[in-house]
């Protein structure tokens, strides 16, 4: 296994644990995403949509094939992840609860970019054509 590889599989693993922890944790509203959720001023309702998402976009980051079907679920990861950050800034909270999706969202990107030819879309240079 190159470097490339075992990058592209340890970012990815570390991204999809943490959305599939988080995406389970909303969707059956555990007590500590509700106190989020209810803090950040989103109706309790959203919480089994996002979870839902969640795990949908990491099931189709995990699963071979369908390279469109990734590209669509890495842009709803990140576009759930930017909405957390601002959320948690606009709530006024400290920068550590601020910074953390934002830290997700920079792993989730990682593995992107390093994913292999296979896992993405014809033309799509890895990492800027670097690696």
């Amino acid at each position: 296994m190159n470097g490339r590889a075992l990058g592209y599989w340890i970012t990815t693993g570390l991204f999809c644990a943490v959305l599939g922890f988080s995406g389970f944790a909303h969707f059956t509203q555990q007590d500590m995403m509700v106190e989020g959720m209810t803090h950040l001023g989103y109706p309790l309702y959203v919480m089994r949509i996002i979870g839902l998402a969640k795990l949908l976009g990491v099931v189709a980051v995990l699963v071979p094939g369908n390279v469109l079907l990734k590209e669509w679920a890495y842009s709803g990861l990140a576009f759930n992840l930017i909405g957390a950050t601002a959320s948690h800034l606009f709530a006024g909270d400290p920068l550590v609860e601020s910074i953390a999706p934002a830290i997700v969202l920079c792993i989730g990107l990682a593995s992107y970019l390093l994913r292999p030819n296979d896992r993405r879309m014809p033309g799509t240079p890895a990492l800027g054509g670097v690696i």
